[in-house]
C-alpha cells in the first residue's frame, strides 16, 4: 500500500509535540502555523499557532496506522464512513507552501463557493485557492476539502488569475 497524507486528530495544544514525535521517529510530518497577535492583561504579545487546531498532517502506509496512533497525543486518524480518509497530497503541499511563504496567513472559514483562481505572481505562484474579498484586501483560500478547514493569505489582485 502506498505512502498518503492523513489527518491525525490530536489532544488540544499537542500539536507541536505530536509533530516532534512523528518526524524523531522518521516520519513525514506537517503543521501549518501561523502568527498571531494576543493580548495579555499588561501587554501585546506574538505567538505562533497552528492553521489547523487539534490536526497534524502524516505521511504513512495505512497499514503501519498502529506506529502513528501509539505516537503520544494522537487520538486518531480522520475517517469518513468508517475508513481511513486520505488527503491529497497536492493540498498538504499547498497549504504547506502558503505557510513557509512568508506572507500574512489566518485560519478562514471553510468555503465551497466562491470563484478559482491561480496565483501568478510573487512567492504562492502556481497555487490554486478561492479569491474572497475581505476589509478591501484581497485574499486567496485554501481549504482541506476532508476537514472542512481552510486558509487564507492576502495576495495582489493583479498577481490571480481565474482557473479556466
Amino acid at each position: 500500500m502506498p505512502l498518503q497524507w492523513y489527518a491525525l486528530v490530536v489532544k488540544p495544544n499537542h500539536e507541536k509535540a505530536v509533530l516532534e514525535h512523528l518526524l524523531a521517529a522518521g516520519g513525514e510530518a506537517v503543521l501549518p502555523l501561523y502568527r498571531s497577535r494576543r493580548r495579555w492583561s499588561d501587554r501585546f504579545k506574538e505567538v505562533t499557532l497552528p492553521l489547523f487546531p487539534g490536526y497534524v498532517f502524516c505521511r504513512f502506509s495505512y497499514r503501519s496506522r498502529v506506529r502513528v496512533l501509539r505516537v503520544p497525543g494522537v487520538r486518531s486518524v480522520v475517517s469518513a464512513g468508517g475508513e481511513p480518509a486520505p488527503i491529497q497530497a497536492r493540498e498538504i503541499e499547498a497549504i504547506a507552501a502558503m505557510a513557509r511563504s512568508g506572507l500574512p496567513v489566518k485560519p478562514w472559514p471553510f468555503l465551497k463557493v466562491g470563484q478559482r483562481v491561480v496565483v501568478k505572481a510573487g512567492p504562492l505562484r502556481g497555487l490554486e485557492g478561492i479569491l474572497v474579498e475581505f476589509r478591501k484586501t484581497w485574499h486567496v483560500i485554501l481549504s482541506v476539502e476532508l476537514l472542512q478547514r481552510s486558509v487564507a493569505a492576502e495576495v495582489d489582485l493583479d498577481s490571480v488569475s481565474p482557473v479556466k
